[in-house]
């Protein structure tokens, strides 16, 4: 007998359950009405009211005392996508340049050390020139000779004394001797290694004494202020990138590391072997913390479709998929289907059927049916980029309006 009054007495407290959940909480008659028993205890004169709709109401919405369901709403905002192309490139320095001598000799002397910055015009290095400024000294005399027999020449040719013949002669010597000064002047310049631009010396691969030959490499030298970064991508983004755009680089060993660049030139004919177009990226290295040669991924940024954008909070699910919950310009919930276009840490972009400047649902969401009346207690801007999501930018608000002063 014990167990059949307990069992009574649970029957009887949940009638009097479902009965509470029928009257209280409006929410929960379309799930009475599936299971059959919303039209019962209408019948049995229950206080199950109509809305203005036909649709079933009751008593006041959980947590509120009439006016609708109260909702905390958001914006919708929009915001174009990011659709970004990817690649691996190898970068170079802006200028780099092979220091090799002219003619072959004696390394006679290096004025740096591997690692230097020089500027364009030093002297690198210095090969055994003893015999070119000999040649030089001598064109330097007979240069003189010749100029001092063109002076007497010329003087002889004011007192008429002096023949045609003559004049010409001593100007010919003298060019001849100007032009043989000049030769060996220059050979004497190419027993010099002069850096053409300015840059930082790589390892130097030679020593004073040591016998080199014409375009033996001693160093190399690396205008490594800016590097440019070559990259190939598939041609159907032929026309779609183009000099000036933005890019984002970061080096394969350290890809926490990501510096802005921009396409510095594209070829200009595709490659018929894999048909690809090559790109060419510069980023700034003024801090010189990257080096030629490094592998880098590389992300260009295309300009994206715009899609409407709301906050992660508003996105619900069930069977049917994904949706949101938006406000009419009767203050009446209207479920929306959504599919994702893109997710960002500060909001998502979807394919639906939302307006800029519509409102969403982020909070109350749980007491929410189609066609129910909603008042909004909170009106959140549309999300843009770079905002944050719902708590985060509450946290910074409610950060913002603490009162910071000091007990007295």
């Amino acid at each position: 007998m014990k167990w059949i009054k307990a069992l009574a007495v649970c029957i009887v407290l949940v009638i009097a359950a479902l009965v509470g959940w029928a009257v209280f909480l409006p929410a929960s008659h379309p799930v009475l009405e599936r299971a059959g028993l919303l039209a019962p205890m209408k019948a049995l004169g229950l206080p199950v009211a109509e809305t203005a709709n036909g649709r079933p109401g009751g008593g006041p919405p959980f947590g509120g005392g009439g006016g609708g369901v109260r909702v905390v709403a958001q914006e919708v905002g929009a915001v174009d996508a990011d659709n970004r192309l990817g690649a691996i490139g190898t970068a170079e320095a802006l200028r780099s340049v092979s220091l090799t001598p002219e003619v072959s000799g004696r390394l006679e002397s290096a004025s740096v050390a591997s690692g230097d910055w020089v500027e364009a015009g030093t002297i690198i290095a210095q090969l055994d020139s003893e015999a070119q400024q000999l040649a030089v000294d001598r064109a330097q005399l007979r240069m003189q000779d010749a100029q001092s027999r063109a002076d007497r020449v010329a003087r002889l040719r004011e007192s008429g004394t002096a023949t045609e013949v003559q004049i010409q002669e001593a100007d010919l010597a003298l060019n001849q001797a100007r032009l043989d000064l000049r030769d060996a002047e220059y050979e004497l310049r190419r027993r010099q290694i002069v850096a053409p631009v300015s840059g930082w010396i790589g390892l130097v691969a030679l020593e004073p004494g040591n016998q080199v030959s014409a375009g033996n490499e001693i160093a190399r030298l690396d205008d490594r202020s800016t590097l440019l970064v070559g990259f190939n991508v598939p041609e159907r983004f032929v026309g779609l990138i183009g000099p000036g755009d933005a890019l984002e680089v970061s080096p394969l060993s350290r890809p926490q590391d990501v510096v802005s660049g921009r396409i510095r030139a594209v070829d200009a004919r595709v490659d018929q072997s894999n048909r690809t177009l090559r790109v060419q990226g510069e980023i700034d290295n003024s801090d010189d913390r990257l080096r030629p040669g490094m592998a880098f991924r590389i992300s260009v940024i295309l300009p994206g479709q715009s899609y409407p954008a709301v906050d992660p909070l508003s996105i619900q699910w069930d069977r049917g998929g994904a949706f949101v919950w938006a406000v009419d310009d009767e203050n009446r919930a209207r479920r929306v289907g959504i599919e994702i276009a893109q997710r960002r840490d500060d909001a998502v972009l979807l394919r639906a059927d939302l307006a800029p400047g519509q409102k969403v649902v982020l909070e109350g969401v749980q007491n929410l049916r189609p066609g129910a009346e909603v008042t909004i207690d909170e009106l959140v801007p549309a999300t843009e980029p770079g905002q944050g999501d719902l708590l985060t930018r509450r946290a910074m608000q409610t950060d913002a309006d603490a009162d910071t002063t000091p007990d007295i």
